[in-house]
């Protein structure tokens, strides 16, 4: 069934009406008007269970309804009524089920029982849990460690997390790519070498105080709806929000808070954004650059007539080291060349350098936008150099934020999830548990996309997540994975990772962190770590979907045991049905970060483990925070080309959507209802290329690497964006991203700016 397309602008503000309007459509679609109700009471509460949406940070004092749209969507995703029964199975072909939407697929409910794919009828059919974890230990127990790939989606609990990589490097590698590695690893590489920590400065609280935020390459309003919060009451205290973002977005915009009644009653809106720059895909890095060199500029002539200087010269002085050298570089950089690499102009540079001089405590936020291109490492690091200018790390107010979006998956990395062997306390393992940990690095995303298309990977085991869905190079990468000896899917729903499958596949369903846990040692709790490294404490509250359901720590407990040798150190099943002790071991592992785990973890707000950076302790190799000069000011320098014909393509979500899980094929905000096969383009460029709105066209790659990709379809829709750029939905633009389209130092897909060329029917 194809729904009626619709597409006509949007131009109401985020939240508001509409968001209320969606909650209650899912409610009813999954079956739950009132369970699903009650249920959102407890999200984001100190006594309740957590989202399992985005990472954004929990209050100490939430509010009576600390949720918002896309977090309630994703509840009612999870405690839906419907069902997928062995029935459903029997009834569909793996190779039928590969044509249904993955809309469809998941929609079709919660998987409640062990199954493995039979070759003969092509279908997948019941397996008993004892029979599936010999089967699977057996099977792992014959391939090479190195050949074993031990994957994490990012909403896996801080518990799940530390056995799965403890049992990775049990068993004998680091292979252990997760969610990050497609997101925010440039983060990972980017913050440790400027400022010695692997994650932000910002705390919660800090938007109380901040007088100035500086937003890159985030949409809020579909990606972290409760973040809108602190940003309208920061606008409403008069705080300039300066946005740097291609499209613009409605929750950058416009804001009506769907808890206020007043609000609601009067269709009164808040002003999100003071300032809207549309820079160009890439752009942001020779924005930042502008806006560095308007502010030495300012200082120069300020420094020449005698007004207090505009940068911190004594934090500069006793804090930083690089700040010669990046100023040189910044002052060598014409105004003509910053125009053309950010598609900004020095007039609106210059207001934003005006008003950030005025500030005295500034925000850096930024997502994607920044991190996935090639020199995305490179363009954090710039942005980190803007807030070293005036001191902005290590002040009330102020610092540096990047936004997480699975809800876990800066946790994750926190105990382990690695493929980085310097990132795990080698010898703390060596002690606690009676072994070698492996000291080869492992395998990342990319990386492990690499050796599956070179054979070298014959067993991928996944906890959670829909891995084939979400990685570039879709075409090799699905020939590929059919190739693996061994597949195994952790999870809660039906996707495309259970259809595109090894040679053995096993699905193993286990209960989502809404539902009630009951173990041998009691009903169990779980915990996970928010942007802003606050650790919260969740305890379920549904009933479980089916009584076949394991929980992730006991499906991780029982692999582990049918795997691994026998090891006095560990107890694997009083860990899978005692969380608490986990907890004690990830506090014996990591004592700093953990110290009191169990005793603190419902604290309100969560408790926050050591951030040295936001107390000005550098733990870099200078000691010192470090201004990083790079090398240029393109952040897709390999691909820009002269073709005018060649367009930079941005993928992004839809309103109704969580990464790959999608709610439905509308996007509110874009005015786009009933299809996800759309591209967004800038009317000159539609005019240029000789197209008109609303035509069908095919994207095909144009990296010029020998390589045929293409995605046909598309439906022209004219919008307000940079010329030369292009918007499109993913998963469905994986196909076109290269495989060796990354990030160069972090390796995450550069997904945001994607050379591509259009292609008339």
């Amino acid at each position: 069934m194809t729904d009626p397309i619709t597409i006509k602008p949007y131009n109401s503000p985020a939240g508001g009406w509409g968001s209320a309007k969606s909650l209650t459509e899912i409610l009813l679609r999954e079956q739950i008007p009132l369970s699903g109700a009650s249920m959102l009471m407890h999200q984001n509460k100190p006594d309740g269970f957590m989202c399992v949406s985005c990472a954004w940070a929990k209050p100490a004092k939430p509010a009576m309804f600390e949720y918002c749209e896309n977090g309630a969507k994703a509840t009612a995703w999870e405690v839906t009524r419907k069902r997928i029964t062995t029935d459903f199975f029997s009834k569909h072909t793996v190779t039928e089920l590969e044509t249904w939407r993955d809309y469809d697929l998941e929609e079709e409910g919660r998987l409640t029982e062990p199954m493995r794919w039979d070759a003969a009828s092509d279908k997948y059919v019941p397996v008993s849990w004892e029979a599936a974890f010999r089967e699977i230990g057996a099977e792992l127990r014959a391939v090479e460690p190195k050949a074993t790939v031990f994957y994490a989606s990012g909403r896996a609990s801080l518990e799940a997390s530390y056995m799965w990589g403890l049992m990775a490097r049990l068993y004998g590698n680091n292979n252990l790519p997760d969610s990050s590695n497609m997101c925010h690893e440039s983060t990972s590489v980017a913050l440790p070498e400027s400022i010695g920590s692997t994650v932000g400065t910002v705390l919660l609280d800090d938007f109380e105080h901040t007088d100035c935020i500086l937003f890159f390459g985030q949409n809020p309003g579909s990606n972290a709806p409760r973040m809108l919060h602190p940003l309208q009451e920061a606008s409403k205290r008069g705080v300039p929000i300066i946005t740097f973002n291609p499209f613009r977005e409605r929750g950058l915009e416009s804001f009506t808070n769907p808890q206020a009644p007043l609000e609601m009653l009067t269709r009164s809106e808040t002003r999100i954004s003071s300032q809207y720059l549309q820079v160009k895909a890439g752009g942001d890095l020779g924005a930042i650059y502008g806006i560095c060199k308007a502010l030495l500029e300012a200082d120069d002539a300020a420094r020449e007539t005698g007004p207090p200087r505009l940068i911190d010269v004594a934090f500069i002085a006793e804090h930083t080291e690089g700040f010669e050298a990046f100023a040189a570089s910044v002052r060598g950089k014409g105004w003509d060349e910053l125009e053309r690499h950010s598609g900004l102009t020095r007039a609106a540079l210059e207001q934003v350098a005006r008003t950030y001089a005025k500030s005295k405590a500034a925000i850096g936020i930024y997502g994607m936008g920044l991190t996935q291109h090639r020199m995305g490492v490179e363009t954090v690091q710039v942005l980190v150099n803007l807030l070293l200018l005036r001191g902005n790390i290590g002040r009330p107010g102020a610092g540096i934020c990047p936004v997480r979006g699975h809800s876990n998956v800066q946790g994750q990395r926190t105990v382990g999830i690695t493929e980085k062997p310097e990132l795990v306390p080698y010898d703390k393992l060596k002690t606690l548990y009676g072994f070698d940990p492996p000291k080869e690095t492992g395998l990342n995303t990319v990386e492990a996309c690499e050796a599956i298309i070179a054979g070298s990977i014959r067993a991928f085991v996944a906890l959670g997540g829909n891995f084939i869905r979400a990685v570039p190079e879709t075409a090799m990468m699905e020939a590929a994975w059919r190739k693996l000896r061994l597949t195994v899917q952790i999870s809660t729903k039906l996707n495309r990772n259970h259809l595109v499958h090894g040679e053995i596949a096993y699905i193993l369903p286990c209960l989502g962190r809404i539902e009630i846990d009951r173990q041998p040692g009691g009903r169990q709790t779980v915990t996970m770590e928010d942007s802003t490294a606050c650790i919260h404490g969740s305890k379920g509250y549904a009933e479980p979907a089916s009584p076949h359901l394991l929980s992730e720590p006991r499906i991780v407990a029982e692999i582990a045991k049918a795997t691994l040798p026998v090891n006095h150190y560990i107890d694997w099943d009083r860990w899978g049905g005692d969380y608490a002790s986990v907890r004690d071991a990830i506090e014996a592992t990591y004592p700093n970060e953990f110290q009191d785990f169990n005793a603190r973890m419902w604290t309100p707000g969560g408790f926050r483990r050591p951030i040295p950076a936001a107390e000005r302790q550098w733990k870099t190799e200078t000691g010192r925070a470090n201004f990083v000069t790079p090398r240029g000011l393109s952040a897709n320098p390999d691909t820009e080309q002269d073709d005018p014909k060649v367009m930079r393509l941005i993928t992004m979500r839809s309103n109704d959507q969580f990464n790959t899980t999608i709610y439905g094929y509308d996007d509110r905000f874009r005015g786009v209802k009933g299809t996800r096969m759309v591209l967004f383009m800038n009317r000159a460029d539609i005019k240029r290329l000789g197209l008109r709105d609303a035509q069908t066209v095919d994207l095909v790659g144009a990296a010029n690497d020998g390589v045929e990709r293409e995605v046909t379809g598309f439906r022209v829709l004219a919008y307000d964006i940079p010329e030369g750029c292009l918007g499109g939905y993913y998963p469905e633009c994986n196909p076109l991203i290269p495989l060796w389209h990354h990030a160069e130092r972090s390796k995450v897909p550069a997904a945001k700016s994607v050379p591509v060329r259009v292609r008339a029917r």
